[in-house]
Order: structure tokens, then sequence, then C-alpha cells
């Protein structure tokens, strides 16, 4: 099963991607994921990538289309995979196209977890992060521990500047600009599933799987 997640920032795409993974037993690869492991790998690209992130600069798309092409030919995806943030715009969905292509293998579904601006303004203002392993929390659904301390791996769990409700607008101004022509771009392909996001997140899963699995 190979497939890719898009929505809103806030709209939970990390999390389903994380309990979409464990169901269908294929890994979960986000860009953060992908240029952590580079980084701590000292790659060609990782390096490259470090000396846009370390100056707050986006990372171009070639370095970053170069990553996923690295990590969708390693072994652990030849049964399949789920991305989670990417493609970002349209530039990256036809590089992808075109690496599945060399791979030959196709793309299975593409899901959209659609939800409101206030909704994802609510859930990216109240969201942690370990800067250690990545793991997410939320003030409201899922607290860290009142130490600060992540329970998988113990590391700091903190806000990100991008999270902060005064940046909220300016994010999703940008993924309107950038990212919904994808959606666009994978509903003319003909392969796009919409999902309510504003649902029950156990809600949310059970509808992906029995989209991707043909009972909807």
């Amino acid at each position: 099963m190979r497939l890719v997640l898009l929505g809103p920032p806030g709209v939970g795409k990390g999390t389903q991607a994380v309990r979409l993974s464990q169901r269908l037993g294929v890994p979960h690869i986000s860009t953060g994921d992908m240029f952590r492991e580079a980084i701590s790998q000292k790659t060609p690209l990782g390096i490259s990538a470090k000396e846009y992130l370390d100056s707050g600069k986006l990372v171009p798309n070639e370095i970053t289309i170069g990553l996923v092409k690295d990590r969708l030919s390693n072994a652990d995806c030849e049964a399949g995979f789920i991305l989670d943030g990417f493609p970002r715009d349209v530039a990256q969905a036809e590089a992808l196209d075109e690496i599945l292509k060399g791979l030959g293998v196709p793309l299975d579904a593409v899901i959209y977890i659609d939800a409101g601006e206030d909704v994802v303004e609510k859930r990216i203002a109240g969201r942690r992060i370990c800067a250690k392993c990545g793991a997410l929390y939320h003030m409201t659904n899922n607290p860290p521990p009142e130490d600060g301390k992540c329970t998988r791996c113990e590391g700091h769990i903190y806000q990100r500047i991008d999270d902060k409700a005064e940046t909220v607008r300016e994010r999703l101004k940008v993924y309107k600009a950038q990212t919904e022509p994808v959606v666009d771009y994978y509903r003319g392909r003909g392969i796009l599933k919409t999902v309510d996001g504003e649902e029950d997140a156990d809600k949310v899963l059970e509808t992906i799987i029995s989209m991707v699995q043909g009972r909807k």
C-alpha cells in the first residue's frame, strides 16, 4: 500500500500516519524524519539540508526530492509506505510521479484530511513535540508529562515557534498558496480520497482504512 497524506497544518496527518503505519505494516515517512536521519548520518544531501535549516531557510526542492528518492529506494518500502509532508507543491508531486515510475510502482491513493481553519488553528496552538525523537503531543488530546520529558525517549518537549498562535494564520496562507493545488493535481488523477478531519481521530483512522481497503 503506497499512500500520500495531505491536509492543512494541524489537521492530524502525523498522528494518522503513525497509526496507519502500524495497521498496514508499512513505514511512515515524514520529511522531518528524513532530514533528521540524513543530517545525523552526514550524507551529502543531509549536509546540504542542514546548511539551509541552520540559516532558517527553506530546503530547496531538489534536495528534498533527492532525500525522498533515496528513502523510497530502501528495502523497507518495497511493500509500501505512507508519505507525510511530501509533496508540498505541484513540482514535488510531479517529481514523486517520476520517482515511482523509476521504481516501477504505483501510488495507490492520496488521502486528503480536510478541516476548517478555526479547527486547525486550535489544534496547532496546542501542539507540542519532542526535540529528540519527534513524538507529538497535544495540550488537550494527548498532554505531555508534567516533567516535560517525552514518554518515548525522555527528550525535551517544546512548542515550535511556527506552532504559536500568532504564526498559524500565516502558515495557513502559505498552505493555501502552495499545497492546495496539490489536492487538485491528485483529484485530476482520480486517486484523491477526502476524509472529514474534524471527526474523532479514531473515526478518521477507520474511515481511511475502509477507503484504502476498498470498503468505501
